[in-house]
């Protein structure tokens, strides 16, 4: 039994490892020790002090243990049959993107209602090791943004920028701030070189240089460098556009930049940077034309539009339970696609008339599901960039496949090893083979029955597992949710109030 303990433990830390983009080698260096030590603890063949659980968690940012309370886990007993309303809450990725961006202003930003998950804490801690003024106004999750005359760059809080990816997008707000900066990350050298690759080729026109060494980017730039022709993106990636616009609004010229991405995020962004004064044409699209400015200098007030990912969870809780509820302020434009689908596998519902969301642009419904027959869909479900299918929302319809009459192919094309945690629903009575490291195939309908389940480190499968329990006929454990977390505002709580039954615990 305790040989079996160390070993899930082992299994636990390579999962949040890999996830990471660690390899064994780079984790030993992290925490001072040998590779054959970390290879030893995988293995489950290693006694571990709770000191040194608490160092693994704080490296690979995964709540293995905590020192003085243990990680959080969920109780669901089910099955449950969900009713009432919610709101979907505003886009934690369009949050962490304006954040980045306010750097660009040496005024005031007031955001209002910004998701307040823990991406948005550490970066939140990073811009207060910089010398920026932030703080909660109210309970309605409005924050306030000053930066300073100058920012203080030398003393960037290295623990918070190494916790999360999101530091990244500091590059082009901060080439106009500083000839030459670091920027700690997290990861080694291998991955970092290769993950700022599309971000150089896209900030390198506006001279910026960047070396990924050792846990750090050094950036160094070159003012006499400007754009002389459009910039193409080699890959259409949401942060890579975002540090694209970031870098284009301090440059007074005009900059195109194609193969944009023009998902949800971008476009928060854009109407941001036009609030600032900012010309951005063609938002939407995948061309963009952003005319800067020499300075910015304003007091500024910003609403973010709502999540549609999370919108997308909240229709899978209420398609895998049969319930009929309403979920308002969806944003449809970006889950317009997703809904066909979800009407041609016999989704029943109905939806409001379009009305605008708070930032003037977004479109938005609300949406009153009903309980649904549902069948496979003819064709396998992929994502691609907006306006396809959103590569966040692919999880999603492991568990919408798992009640639906039929075998349906999932590809998760995009990331390696994310689509082996939806395996993990076949501890609750699922039918999900693994193809290959980017293909599952999902043969419906399920009888749920509760179980026991660590989280997987991965956010959305992490989600996924805890709307099946939801379905599932007798009590679930969902162990250690931190990430879960970092990308959900009081998710538990929040189906509770549409019915659910969740208990947060702890062990003693």
């Amino acid at each position: 039994m305790q040989t079996d303990y160390k070993g899930r433990i082992g299994n636990l830390i390579r999962d949040a490892r890999k996830h990471r983009g660690l390899t064994q080698h780079q984790l030993a260096e992290l925490l001072a020790t040998s590779q054959s030590a970390i290879n030893r603890i995988e293995k489950g063949h290693q006694n571990l002090s709770l000191e040194m659980l608490a160092r693994i968690g704080a490296a690979l940012d995964s709540e293995i243990v905590a020192l003085g309370a243990g990680p959080t886990h969920l109780r669901v007993v089910g099955p449950t049959t969900l009713s009432g309303s919610i709101e979907v809450k505003t886009s934690k990725n369009a949050g962490v993107a304006l954040l980045c961006a306010s750097l660009l202003n040496r005024g005031r930003t007031t955001l209002r209602k910004v998701a307040r998950i823990e991406e948005v804490n550490r970066l939140l801690e990073v811009l207060g090791s910089l010398g920026v003024q932030t703080r909660w106004l109210n309970d309605q999750n409005d924050l306030e943004i000053i930066p300073p005359a100058e920012l203080d760059l030398a003393h960037i809080d290295e623990d918070a920028a190494r916790r999360t990816r999101s530091v990244i997008m500091f590059l082009g707000p901060l080439l106009h701030r500083a000839d030459t900066f670091d920027l700690p990350y997290a990861g080694g050298c291998n991955l970092g070189t290769r993950t700022v690759e599309p971000h150089m080729s896209a900030l390198r026109p506006f001279g910026l240089e960047v070396k990924a060494t050792d846990g750090s980017y050094h950036a160094t730039v070159n003012r006499a460098v400007e754009p002389e022709r459009a910039i193409v993106l080699t890959e259409r990636g949401d942060s890579v556009t975002e540090n694209a616009l970031m870098a284009a609004a301090l440059n007074p010229g005009t900059t195109v930049i194609r193969n944009a991405s023009s998902n949800y995020m971008v476009q928060d962004l854009c109407f941001y940077l036009q609030k600032l004064g900012v010309q951005v044409e063609g938002v939407g699209s995948t061309t963009l034309r952003v005319t800067g400015c020499e300075q910015i200098d304003v007091d500024v007030d910003y609403s973010p539009s709502e999540d549609p990912i999370e919108a997308m969870s909240l229709l899978a809780a209420a398609i895998v339970t049969r319930s009929e509820i309403t979920i308002k302020r969806v944003p449809i434009e970006f889950l317009e696609l997703e809904l066909a689908i979800l009407e041609g596998m016999g989704f029943r519902y109905s939806r409001t008339e379009e009305y605008v969301a708070a930032n003037g642009a977004t479109r938005l419904i609300d949406i009153t599901t009903y309980p649904s027959d549902l069948v496979a869909p003819l064709d396998k479900i992929h994502p691609m960039p907006f306006p396809g299918l959103n590569i966040d929302n692919l999880p999603f319809f492991a568990v919408i496949a798992a009640v639906a009459e039929g075998q349906t192919l999932l590809h998760d094309w995009v990331y390696e090893n994310r689509a082996i945690y939806l395996t993990e629903l076949n501890k609750l009575g699922a039918q999900v083979k693994l193809l290959d490291p980017h293909r599952v195939l999902v043969e419906g309908p399920t009888h749920w029955s509760g179980a026991e389940i660590v989280c997987p480190p991965a956010l959305r499968p992490a989600v996924v597992i805890l709307l099946a329990m939801l379905a599932s006929k007798g009590t679930s454990v969902l162990r250690s949710t931190y990430v879960i977390h970092r990308g959900y505002e009081d998710l538990a709580e929040r189906l509770n109030l549409l019915g659910a039954n969740i208990e947060t615990f702890r062990d003693i």
